[in-house]
This record gives C-alpha cells, sequence and structure tokens, in this order.
C-alpha cells in the first residue's frame, strides 16, 4: 500500500489530553513527518495516539461519506431527497463509493504502529507506559475492526512504514482477526478503569476494550459458527454487566437521557469521536458552516427541509401527493437543525412481498410506540413555529376559511404523527389546524420525521448552520446487554437471551410523563420471554434501540441477513442487492490503483 507522509503537529495532542498537558506539550517544536525517534519519549507517544484519535473524527465519524456508508442500503434507511449515493441501492456501485474511512484507518494504523514499535522504553513508569500502549493497541484493534468487517481480506501492517512503498497484499480474514483479538486481550489487561489523565471525556478504558473485544469475537463467531466465540463473547459482556459500577457504567433510567447533551460524556456512553469549535484542533470555522472536513455533520443527514416544506397552505392532490402552497411557518434555526435530507427512516410501505402493506418502521421495527417510548426518542412528531406569520382566509389553497396568526413558540407549524389524521394536511378531523399536518401516507423523500437524538443546541443562534460540536457517541452501554443477547442466542440460551433484552426493552417503557402505574404497566407489555427470540427480533430490536447510531449495515453483515432483509424490507435496493455485497468494493483509486509493483492487488469479487 501506498502510504502518504503522515504529518502530526503537537496541537493534536490536545484531542486526548488535559489542558495542563497540552499547554506544556504545545511548547514543543511541531515535527514535520514522524520518524522512530519521534516515538522514543512521552510526548511522541501521546502524539502518535493522540493523532489517531483526530483520525476519528477526520473522514469516519461525523462526516457525510463515512456516515452513509454505515447506515445506507438497508433495512430500516431509505434515501433522502438529498441523497444521490449509490450505497443506497447498490445499483452501478463501483470501487471508491465506500472508500470513507479507508486512508484515514491506515495513516493512524501506522502511526500507532510506530508508538507500538518505538514507545516500549519512554521513560515512564512501568504501569503508565503500558496503559499508553494499551491505548495504541485499542485504537490499531479499532481501526483493523472497521475495516475487516466491510472489506474483507485487508492488508494487515504491525511494523511502523517509514518509506512509502507501492506494493502491499491482502492478508485473510482470520489473520486479522486474530491480530485485532490480541492487542485486545493486551490492551484490556492494561488500561485503566475509568479515564485517567493525560486521557480525558470517553477516551479507550479497560470495559472500552473488552466490550469491542465481545463483540468481535461475536463477530468472527458468526463468521465461522464458532460457539466457543459465542461463549466469549457473553462471559466478556455479561462481566462487564456484573462489574458496571467499578467501570462507571449504567443505563439512564430513561431512553431519551441517552441523547441529552448534557449527557453526551455520562454513565452511558462508552467511547466516542470527539468534536469541538475550537480551531485549534480541526479546521472548525465559527460561523463558516463548513459541509466537509473533519467535523460533525451527522444531526444533519437525517433532517427533512423543514423550512422549505411548512408552506401553511399545503395541499394535497387529487394523485395524492403534497403540493407546497403559502408561506412558511418554519425558519432554519438552532434547535431543528440544518437540513441536508440525505437519509429517511424506512416508512415506504411495501406493495409487494410477504411484508406487502406493512412500512417497517411503523409496522415492524416499532410497532408497540405506545409502551415503547423509543420512537418518541428518535424521531421529532412537531415542529413549534419559529417565525411571525399571518394567514388569510383568502389566501390561495387556504381551505380552512378563517384568516389567523401562528404565534413563535407556541404553535405547532408542522405535525408529522405516527398515524393517519382525517382532514391532513390543514385539518385534523373537522378542526382547522394552523399549520400543516403530515402523517404517514403522505411521508417521502422530501416528508419524513427528522432524527432527533443528536441535535445540537449548543451553537449560537447567528451560526445556525455550523456543523455541531458534540461527539459522535460510538458505543453505549446498551450494547453491552444487546451483544450479549444476540450471543446468548447463537449459543442456543434464549432465556439469557430474553433476560438480557428485557433490560433494554423495560428501560424503554419509562416516560418521565407516566404514572408509576403507567410505567409499570408499560414494562409489563415491554416484557419478553424465550420464545419471543428470534434472530430478527434481535436485529428489530438493534433498530429501536440504536436507529441512525452508524451501526445498521454492520449489524445485517455480522448477522449474515443483509441480503435477506434488504430483499424483504427496503425497496428501493431490494431489485439490486446481490451477495456479493457483503462486502464493500476495496477502494479503486487509494488502494489498488497504488499498487503498482509486485503482485496487483485483487478486487472483491463482483466488483
Amino acid at each position: 500500500m501506498k502510504i502518504n507522509k503522515i504529518v502530526t503537529y503537537t496541537l493534536l495532542l490536545c484531542t486526548a489530553l488535559s489542558g495542563n498537558g497540552c499547554k506544556k506539550l504545545l511548547e514543543e517544536h511541531p515535527q514535520s513527518s514522524v520518524v522512530p525517534s519521534f516515538f522514543n519519549t512521552p510526548a511522541g507517544v501521546l502524539g502518535g495516539i493522540a493523532g489517531a484519535y483526530q483520525l476519528l473524527r477526520a473522514g469516519t465519524y461525523g462526516t457525510e461519506g463515512f456516515n452513509t456508508q454505515l447506515v445506507a442500503g438497508t433495512d430500516d434507511h431509505l434515501s433522502g431527497a438529498g441523497s444521490s449515493s449509490r450505497l443506497n441501492t447498490y445499483n452501478g456501485l463501483v470501487g471508491d463509493d465506500a472508500s470513507a474511512g479507508w486512508s484515514n484507518f491506515y495513516q493512524a494504523i501506522n502511526t500507532l504502529n510506530g508508538v507500538l514499535e518505538y514507545g516500549t522504553s519512554i521513560d515512564l513508569p512501568d504501569a503508565t507506559r503500558k496503559s499508553y500502549l494499551a491505548q495504541a493497541k485499542f485504537m490499531r484493534a479499532f481501526c483493523y475492526f472497521m475495516l475487516v468487517q466491510q472489506y474483507g481480506d485487508v492488508p494487515l501492517h504491525t511494523t511502523f512504514i517509514t518509506v512509502p512503498t507501492q506494493a502491499d497484499t491482502r492478508a485473510p480474514v482470520a489473520d486479522v482477526y486474530a491480530q485485532i483479538i490480541k492487542d485486545l486481550n493486551e490492551a484490556s489487561a492494561d488500561l485503566p478503569n475509568t479515564v485517567t489523565a493525560p486521557f480525558l471525556g470517553k477516551a479507550a478504558t479497560k470495559s472500552t476494550a473488552l466490550f469491542l473485544l465481545g463483540k468481535v469475537y461475536l463477530t468472527r463467531g458468526w463468521l465461522n459458527n464458532t460457539q466457543s466465540d459465542f461463549q466469549q463473547a457473553y462471559d466478556i459482556c455479561n462481566g462487564i454487566i456484573t462489574n458496571k459500577g467499578t467501570y462507571g457504567l449504567d443505563l439512564w433510567q430513561d431512553y431519551a437521557d441517552a441523547f441529552n447533551p448534557a449527557n453526551d460524556y455520562g454513565k452511558e456512553t462508552m467511547f466516542v469521536s470527539d468534536h469541538t469549535i475550537d480551531p485549534k484542533y480541526g479546521t472548525f470555522n465559527l460561523g463558516g458552516a463548513e459541509a466537509s472536513g473533519p467535523v460533525n455533520l451527522q444531526p444533519w443527514f437525517y433532517n427533512f427541509n423543514y423550512p422549505t416544506f411548512s408552506a401553511v397552505n399545503t395541499f394535497k392532490t387529487a394523485a395524492g401527493a403534497l403540493s407546497s402552497s403559502g408561506s412558511s411557518g418554519m425558519v432554519r434555526d438552532v434547535p431543528y437543525g440544518r437540513p441536508f435530507i440525505r437519509t429517511r427512516p424506512n416508512t415506504d410501505r411495501l406493495t409487494t412481498g410477504p411484508n406487502a402493506g406493512k412500512r417497517y418502521i411503523l409496522d415492524q421495527a416499532f410497532v408497540n410506540r405506545t409502551a415503547d417510548a423509543r420512537y418518541d426518542g428518535t424521531f421529532f412528531k412537531a415542529w413549534i413555529s419559529n417565525t411571525p406569520l399571518t394567514n388569510e382566509a383568502n389566501a390561495a389553497n387556504n381551505t380552512r376559511g378563517i384568516t389567523y396568526s401562528m404565534v413563535p413558540g407556541v404553535d405547532t407549524a408542522i405535525y408529522m404523527p405516527d398515524f393517519e389524521v382525517t382532514g391532513a394536511p390543514q385539518f385534523i378531523g373537522t378542526r382547522p389546524f394552523k399549520g400543516i399536518v403530515i402523517p404517514p401516507s403522505l411521508w417521502n423523500a422530501n416528508y419524513f420525521p427528522s432524527v432527533r437524538k443528536f441535535m445540537d443546541p449548543s451553537r449560537a443562534p447567528a451560526n445556525f448552520n455550523d456543523p455541531s460540536s458534540r461527539p459522535v457517541v460510538i458505543y453505549r452501554f446498551a450494547d453491552v446487554y444487546m451483544t450479549a443477547a444476540e450471543a446468548a442466542f447463537k449459543l442456543n440460551n434464549l432465556g439469557n437471551a430474553a433476560a438480557m433484552l428485557n433490560v433494554i426493552r423495560q428501560r424503554a417503557a419509562f416516560r418521565k410523563t407516566n404514572t408509576a402505574t403507567e410505567n409499570a404497566a408499560a414494562v409489563t407489555a415491554m416484557t419478553i420471554t424465550a420464545a419471543n427470540v428470534t434472530l430478527d427480533f434481535i436485529l428489530d430490536e438493534r433498530t429501536r434501540e440504536f436507529y441512525a447510531e452508524t451501526q445498521r449495515w454492520l449489524d445485517l453483515v455480522r448477522t449474515k441477513s443483509l441480503v435477506r432483509r434488504v430483499q424483504a424490507w427496503n425497496p428501493e435496493a431490494a431489485p439490486y442487492i446481490k451477495d456479493f455485497h457483503v462486502l464493500r468494493p476495496i477502494p479503486q483509486s487509494t488502494q489498488i490503483d497504488r499498487v503498482v509493483e509486485g503482485a496487483k492487488m485483487p478486487q472483491n469479487a463482483g466488483y
């Protein structure tokens, strides 16, 4: 593989280091490139680790290509009107369509190889040195796991490359997994139970490494149908749960609290890709409204264009579609975010096949929206007006027959219920509605429930187009239970699987607005038995818990369910998906075309 020269500046250290440590290290002279001697000091080791953490946001988490790569073309996501990615349908998919993250991960891997190869003798207490190197082992394992899940056989390098080369080979999947497991076993032995200086926030800890190890065993178990791997996955996750107090982990009582910005670094969060408005740590230009680079745009991908499609006299045509008419009841603002319209929930009603008449999100995944609070915790159902508006009785297409004023902060401009409403879009039954009502029968690539989980209220009103400075949460504690449940299912221990799932489901039954009696009734309604546990039930449960959290494509590939579930539920991709799509194509221009010495690097079959 051709390795681009890696440039690491000491300012990158602040990604992972405390304020005092940053001030000290920022006094160092920046390195124009990474050489072995750079890793012979504590500052160099920390610099390499910080550089790898930086690559979790540069071209990966929070960026459009990577987000699309992990959710598009699945059973629970469809393309929004603003997306043209072939990943949504698999139609004509080519080598560079799924290249997001490849170069970033390999750049990080090479830097981490330098840390691990040359940092073993840095002048620090033994336990401290081991904990630093454990961070590097965790990150290298993380990068390789992301690569091997998507591409299969990939180049495997564990030594620091200082001279660019144009020769490379792909290692067998088994070898890649063996290295990942080795790294994670060693990392989990030496990482602390909780985050300690100089690392802050949600850098890797013992439980993070253990959870990733459990997920790796689960994934390898599916590949080879290896019961010992499933047992390892279950035992590791069960151990994390048993010792959750030691690790400072727990579930929030209310599902929605897991996505409260105040809890981004709280007890349920295990690992994140950090983001910040401070330009020292990236390219963030306050007020610059960047749409690319190492910034977090995750909240905007799942947003429908609420300012454009909130015209108050919108009406339903004879063909049953919405036609925009009148003044808008909304303007773009901070609470509702920037609409990129890239991705939408799969709420299309199927017209053929065994699921004909059903919508996956409403009629399968989130079918119990009364007892289960996760639909309301995931999607917006109402947009409150944020601009003054008077609608005249005689305005074109105003069928309400009244003149009225929309009161900002009080009146609802858009109501998107999860059930049909007679009289929509201007009436609820016979009652005139000031805004517009958009029930499921009117949802499409332009009109759809937006995801509320990731919204960022911290941005200044004047900078409402800016990216988010919230972290992208990669792992939540809830997934420890879900991974254990899946492993138990594969071990045919359906009782243990149901017990793990019930922890998640019973938490989802809680609503702050309910009485204790109502919450108790919801818990009863949400509790399952071993007889309910099937693979499809687990996959539906993962949609309910993790919708839009950059996991779905990997979930379906891991469980060998991608083709089957897409053909069953996704009307966009079903005609095009083939068995070979369970692997992404090796990036053509950034990998295959650069291997010009020695044996040519093969592309994955089908591409």
